[in-house]
């Protein structure tokens, strides 16, 4: 059937230093080649190299330098000398060229006429390729710099999605809950689905993507002062989904956010395109999985649901899903803390309390209520939930 794999076969994960560590390797294998074969010459022809390589790399830093003062000083720098000399130079090329500097001049070291031609003809060739674009870092390393500094649109877009909308709505999610089941029907699940497709179409309503997902009412309003604004209102929505005559009930929504993504790559001014949009898309989810799993007052309140963009023919592929992660959430043991009253001394339990913390150790939602501290679930080793894979470069 389409679309079914496991998801940590679609999430990237976070690059590992493995290309770190092999050109750590063959670089050392090189030089070791070299000086097996002529090292009479290997150290001079080493310090050779290196004087051509801090050299080159100053004089860089120097362009950079020269457009950053003469353009961008009194925008970007207030005019101050020493934040632009801090973003041009690296530490390690000031050391250098002092130590070049202090050899030269006192060292007692000096090259021969054919020596420093070599030595000019290197720079001038690294650059020469420097300047074409030749020796610019290759799109796998720019993405993960991206990563790793959190330069990513989806990086963005997630913490927005949490300060301004999640932080608010999760942690009151059961105060809504209780009040709706106290007066309708049990909802099949406590959590807030957030419905995320991978290729970033939302839906304006989850009818139009499947007829067996219906509307039923809202939960509660929360109301808050925000950013200027009386008594915003935060709602979310109440869902029936039906499956062979069976009906489950849960509260979800699309993650807004991605519509951004997509109409970001609707517009040509913002270089974004579909391959681009489904990788931000990932990343979105996972920075989201990760901001959410390290905030204690919106854990296990939420459930992220990828969905597949490659199901057509499937009309009934979002309740299939849904239902899918309903029925996983059943099979879920939620282990609440358990609170002892402090300088109390508790008898041993007998047999038949022993029995009845057992079957209240397994029981599950909706015999149980949710509990407002962070829980403890684990799930059965087989996975229900069903993505699809994607290659990619980066």
């Amino acid at each position: 059937m389409c679309g079914e794999i496991r998801e940590d076969g679609l999430v990237p994960s976070a690059r590992s230093s493995l290309p770190v560590v092999c050109a750590a390797g063959l670089g050392f294998l090189m030089l070791v080649f070299a000086w097996m074969l002529d090292s009479d010459s290997f150290k001079e022809r080493a310090g050779m190299f290196l004087f051509c390589l801090i050299v080159q790399r100053f004089i860089h830093s120097m362009c950079l330098f020269a457009e950053e003062w003469l353009v961008h000083s009194r925008q970007r720098y207030h005019g101050r000398i020493n934040e632009i000399f801090q973003a041009c130079f690296k530490g390690h090329v000031i050391l250098g060229m002092c130590a070049i500097f202090l050899m030269l001049m006192f060292g007692g070291i000096s090259f021969s006429h054919e020596q420093w031609s070599t030595m000019a003809i290197t720079c001038a060739g690294y650059l020469l390729l420097n300047s074409l674009g030749v020796l610019g870092p290759a799109p796998v390393e720019i993405s993960e710099i991206c990563e790793v500094k959190k330069m990513n649109v989806a990086h963005g877009l997630a913490w927005s999605f949490y300060i301004g909308y999640l932080k608010f709505v999760l942690p009151d999610l059961q105060n809504k809950i209780s009040q709706y089941s106290s007066t309708k029907v049990k909802l099949s699940s406590p959590r807030l689905h957030i419905l995320l497709p991978l290729n970033a179409v939302v839906p304006t309503k989850p009818e139009e993507e499947d007829t067996n997902v219906v509307f039923h009412e809202n939960l509660p309003e929360l109301e808050l002062d925000i950013a200027g604004v009386r008594n915003r209102s935060y709602k979310n929505c109440v869902y029936k989904i039906t499956q062979n005559n069976k009906t489950f009930s849960c509260v979800l929504e699309y993650a807004t956010p991605l519509r951004t993504l997509y109409q970001m790559s609707q517009e040509s001014s913002a270089g974004f395109g579909e391959r681009e949009r489904k990788q931000q898309v990932l990343l979105f989810y996972r920075t989201l999985s990760q901001i959410l799993e390290n905030s204690l007052e919106c854990r296990n309140r939420y459930r992220l649901v990828l969905l597949n963009d490659e199901h057509t023919g499937d009309p009934h592929y979002l309740s299939r899903v849904i239902i899918q992660h309903l029925k996983q959430q059943d099979g879920e043991i939620h282990m609440d803390p358990i609170r002892e009253p402090p300088n109390e001394i508790h008898p041993v339990p007998e047999e038949g309390q022993i029995r009845n913390f057992k079957g209240a150790l397994y029981a599950t939602f909706p015999e149980d209520q949710m509990s407002s501290e962070p829980t403890l679930m684990f799930s059965p080793p087989q996975s229900l939930r069903s993505e699809p894979v994607e290659s990619t470069d980066y």
